[in-house]
C-alpha cells in the first residue's frame, strides 16, 4: 500500500502537470511545448535521458540497485485535430486541437512513476526505459522511436513493455482491464481514385461518370467483408471520405473514396486486400472506367502476450483488490501503435476506466469526442500501477526505501 499512498500524495503534482499539458495540446511527432514539460517533470531524478532526431521523444533510462534485466514502460503524449468543447476549467488554449484521447494523463501518470520508481531504487535490480511518446494518432510514433534505437536505449532489449490507456466510455472509472491475445485492432486503408471521361451534365452518353463506378465500389464493400472473413472473426470497414465533381451540371473525370479497415489478424487483412481490389477492378471494368487501388498497411494488431497481461493483470488485483479488475471480453476495434513495440517485446496494454465523477460511463462522451472529460482522480493510481508492473518485474533488492519527497 505504501506505493499507492506515495503516490496519492502526488495528486495535486500529477493533476497540474497533466492540465498543464491539455491546456497546450501539440498534434504529430513534433511536439516542443509538451516535451519542454515532460524534461521539466523529470529534473532532478538520476536518469540518462534521450530527446528524438526526427521527433520530439523522450526516453529516460533509470537504473536500480544492480544489475538485472529491462522493462520499457510507455506513454503518449500526442494531442487530436479536434476543438475543445467539454465545459473544463483548463481546456485547450487552441481551436483544432485537443487532448481528447488521455494522452495528458497518460504523460503524467508515467512521470509519476517516474518519482516512485526513482525513490525505491533499492528495491529492484536491472534499467526501466521510460519511453515519452510523440505521434500515436496517426503518425506512428512508435515506429519512429524503435528506428532511432529505442529498444537498444538501456544496453539491451527490454525482456517486457507495458503501457496503460485511460477510456472514458468502457470502463467505470478506476476499473481496470486487459486481456491475453489481440488487445486492439490492425488499420489498414483503402484508397480508391476513378477515373472516367469528363463532360457536360445533360450529355452523358459523351462521357464515363466515375462517380457511380465509385458508388457501386462502395455499396459492395460489406459483401467483399462477408466473403473474406470468417462469421465469428471481429472485423470492420468504414467509408470515411468521398470527394468528386464541382458542380452538379458537370461529370467530373476522377472521383475518389479512402476507407479505414480493421481486423485482428494480418492473414485477415492480406485476404482482404485481394478481395478488394479484385471488386474494384470489376465495378470498374464493367463501368467502363479505370481505376487505382491502394491497400495500405498502417498499423498491425495490437497483441499481448498471454503471460503479460496474467502477469498485470495479478498485479493490478494485489495493489488495488479484485474488485477493481475485470478481463476484457472482446478486443477494440481501435488501433494503436504500441502494436510496433509489442511485435518486439512481449508485454501488454492495461485500460483504465477515467469517466468523471457521478458520470454513468455508458453515456459519456467518448475517446475522440470534443466533449469528452478525464477525471484527474484517476492519475494517482495510474502512476502506481505503472510503477507496480515495473517494479514486480525486475529481480527486487532487499534495502529499505524511504518515502519519495512530493516533486
Amino acid at each position: 500500500m505504501d506505493l499507492r499512498d506515495d503516490a496519492r500524495r502526488m495528486s495535486e503534482w500529477l493533476t497540474r502537470l497533466r492540465r498543464d499539458v491539455h491546456r497546450e495540446p501539440e498534434t504529430g511527432l513534433h511536439l516542443p511545448r509538451t516535451q519542454e514539460k515532460v524534461l521539466g517533470a523529470l529534473d532532478g531524478l538520476p536518469l540518462t535521458i534521450t530527446q528524438g532526431r526526427a521527433l520530439s521523444s523522450v526516453t529516460a533510462v533509470l537504473e536500480g540497485s544492480r544489475p538485472g534485466p529491462v522493462a520499457l514502460l510507455r506513454a503518449d503524449m500526442d494531442a487530436l485535430p479536434v476543438t475543445e468543447r467539454a465545459s473544463v476549467d483548463y481546456r485547450s488554449r487552441f481551436d483544432g486541437r485537443m487532448h481528447a484521447c488521455g494522452h495528458d494523463l497518460h504523460t503524467a501518470m508515467l512521470a509519476g512513476a517516474a518519482h516512485l520508481l526513482a525513490a525505491r531504487r533499492d528495491r529492484w535490480a536491472g534499467r526501466i526505459v521510460l519511453m515519452f511518446q510523440p505521434g500515436e494518432e496517426g503518425h506512428d510514433g512508435a515506429r519512429h522511436m524503435i528506428e532511432e534505437g529505442l529498444l537498444e536505449t538501456a544496453g539491451e532489449r527490454p525482456r517486457a513493455a507495458y503501457a496503460l490507456h485511460v477510456s472514458a466510455r468502457h470502463w467505470p472509472g478506476g476499473r481496470f482491464a486487459t486481456r491475453p491475445g489481440p488487445l486492439m485492432a490492425a488499420s489498414d486503408r483503402l484508397a480508391v481514385t476513378v477515373r472516367g471521361i469528363g463532360g457536360h451534365g445533360s450529355a452523358p452518353s459523351h462521357a464515363r461518370n466515375p462517380i457511380p463506378a465509385a458508388c457501386a465500389m462502395i455499396s459492395e464493400l460489406p459483401g467483399a467483408l462477408a466473403r473474406v472473413v470468417e462469421p465469428l472473426e471481429p472485423a470492420a470497414l468504414s467509408v470515411g471520405t468521398i470527394r468528386s465533381g464541382t458542380a452538379a451540371n458537370v461529370i467530373p473525370e476522377t472521383a475518389r473514396f479512402e476507407a479505414t479497415v480493421r481486423t485482428f489478424r494480418r492473414s485477415t487483412g492480406e485476404r482482404l486486400a485481394g478481395e478488394l481490389t479484385r471488386l474494384c477492378r470489376g465495378v470498374a471494368a464493367a463501368h467502363g472506367v479505370e481505376v487505382e487501388v491502394r491497400y495500405l498497411n498502417e498499423y498491425p494488431p495490437t497483441v499481448a502476450a498471454p503471460a503479460e497481461s496474467a502477469f498485470a493483470a495479478d498485479v493490478t488485483r494485489e495493489l488495488f483488490g479484485a474488485d477493481r479488475y475485470e478481463e476484457m471480453a472482446r478486443p477494440l476495434t481501435a488501433s494503436e501503435d504500441f502494436s510496433r513495440v509489442l511485435e518486439e517485446i512481449p508485454g501488454t496494454i492495461v485500460q483504465l476506466g477515467a469517466a468523471p465523477p457521478g458520470r454513468d460511463h455508458r453515456d459519456a462522451p467518448g475517446n475522440h469526442s470534443p466533449h469528452v472529460e478525464f477525471d484527474d482522480g484517476v492519475l494517482a493510481d495510474g502512476a502506481a500501477l505503472y510503477a507496480a508492473l515495473a517494479l514486480h518485474r525486475l529481480a527486487p533488492a532487499t534495502a529499505p526505501v524511504p518515502a519519495p519527497a512530493a516533486p
